[in-house]
């Protein structure tokens, strides 16, 4: 367990990662290399339906900077500038997308033994401003999530969240969407030597009185096999199995099935990731 309660990002992720990373229905194969200089390049196609998209992304780290390059087929240029630890517990982070000129943005983001703060804002004329603070420990953390648009003079996003963690036990809740959807959610590591693990989610929308529950499972068969698998209350089940064939490369293969019109939505998907 780590110290400090960390960024509001980290409230829920354990089972928002068990319920939804790495489950994918679309074909993807992504494969990365390294240059003697230290550049790590990875290439990802996707299928999704008839389209096929694609990107190449460039990263360099040097000393406590890390940039980031990625092109995409849709004619479009990521820029990513990480650099860490400017000063004790302070991260900042410069993105920008060509060619749109008005995609410029900055966040800082700070770590405290009892505080985490994220904060972030358009290089634009009239910026969205975006904060989130932690306050806390690694047991109990309270936060918010607020966004403001000083174009509208509006508030365009309020959450707020608290995060419980005890021994193999993480639950959280929380309120997002101005108030009208709330998220309760837990993880629950059952062997460690397995990484056996269940997590569950229910969110309720008040707008709409629209309930959601998702349960869901992980175990590893050995320590370079994983399977997962969830469902949720709309019948939606989802299952797959990862492969760790050599360090930090993944063969994943995915399927999604509507349990109440099996016969017509059907899914598989593939994913390949070479990380040597």
């Amino acid at each position: 367990m780590g110290k400090g309660p960390g960024l509001y990002t980290d409230i829920g992720k354990k089972a928002k990662d068990l319920l939804y990373k790495d489950h994918n229905s679309d074909q993807k194969f992504s494969i990365t290399t390294s240059t003697p200089s230290g550049v790590a390049i990875t290439s990802t196609g996707t299928k999704k339906g008839d389209s096929l998209l694609g990107d190449v992304a460039f990263q360099l780290k040097q000393k406590n900077t890390t940039t980031d390059l990625r092109v995409s087929t849709d004619n479009t240029v990521l820029i990513t500038a990480t650099v860490d630890e400017a000063a004790p517990g302070l991260k900042s982070i410069f993105s920008f997308r060509a060619p749109d000129q008005n995609s410029g943005k900055i966040e800082l983001q700070y770590l405290h033994e009892y505080a985490g703060i994220s904060t972030s804002m358009g290089l634009t004329q009239n910026p969205t401003v975006n904060f989130s603070g932690v306050m806390g420990t690694n047991v109990l953390a309270l936060g918010t999530d607020v966004s403001f648009d000083t174009k509208s003079g509006s508030f365009t996003k309020i959450n707020a969240g608290v995060n419980f963690i005890k021994d193999d036990l993480i639950a959280s809740l929380t309120l997002n969407d101005k108030g009208d959807t709330v998220n309760a959610s837990f993880y629950h590591l059952v062997n460690p030597l397995f990484n056996t693990a269940v997590g569950a989610e229910v969110n309720h929308k008040f707008s709409t009185n629209v309930n959601t529950i998702t349960v869901g499972t992980q175990h590893s068969l050995d320590p370079l096999t994983t399977v997962k698998a969830r469902v949720n209350s709309a019948g939606i089940a989802n299952a797959l199995i990862q492969h760790q064939w050599t360090p930090k490369s993944f063969f994943t293969i995915s399927g999604e099935v509507d349990t109440k019109a099996i016969d017509k939505n059907a899914k598989v998907g593939l994913a390949l990731s070479l990380k040597p």
